[in-house]
């Protein structure tokens, strides 16, 4: 059975325990302050389009993308259990949030990540993302790394 991707809400059961597993890593790696992902409430509150994928009926991993009008998306939560990586999981997601934006009218995805974030700096530099200085909200963080990506 392939992977399926479906649209969600970041606090049903599968997305709060995806989203609390990678809360979990990411603890590991980085102090609070330089931790920047959304808690559920907020994912809902801004109006975040969230997607999970499932691995043969099972939730493997999660994604989102907040999009700033048609200026530029931002993807958030993306997150692969350990057990179901290097399956194609996360770029099939990447994929998936790229299309969400572009039929949105968007045509640049940006994002934050950890450094410590090994796989991800590679999935996203693979994929063809550019690192650029901090955007948004966000204030240059010597364990943060921004990328962007045109998307057409």
């Amino acid at each position: 059975m392939p992977a399926m991707i479906t649209a969600e809400r970041p606090d049903t059961p599968d997305a709060i325990r995806l989203i609390e597993e990678l809360e979990t890593e990411l603890a590991g790696k980085y102090p609070s302050e330089s931790r920047h992902g959304y808690s559920v409430e907020k994912l809902l509150k801004q109006n975040v389009a969230f997607f999970v994928t499932r691995l043969n009926g099972v939730a493997a991993g999660c994604g989102g993308v907040q999009l700033f009008g048609k200026e530029y998306g931002e993807l958030k939560r993306m997150f692969v259990n350990p057990s179901f990586r290097g399956k194609g999981l996360a770029k099939l997601m990447l994929d998936h949030l790229a299309s969400y934006a572009k039929e949105n009218g968007v045509h640049l995805l940006r994002l934050e990540t950890g450094i410590h974030q090994h796989n991800a700096i590679a999935l996203y530099e693979n994929w063809g993302f550019k690192r650029i200085s901090a955007f948004g909200e966000y204030k240059e963080d010597p364990l943060s790394m921004f990328y962007e990506k045109k998307i057409d």
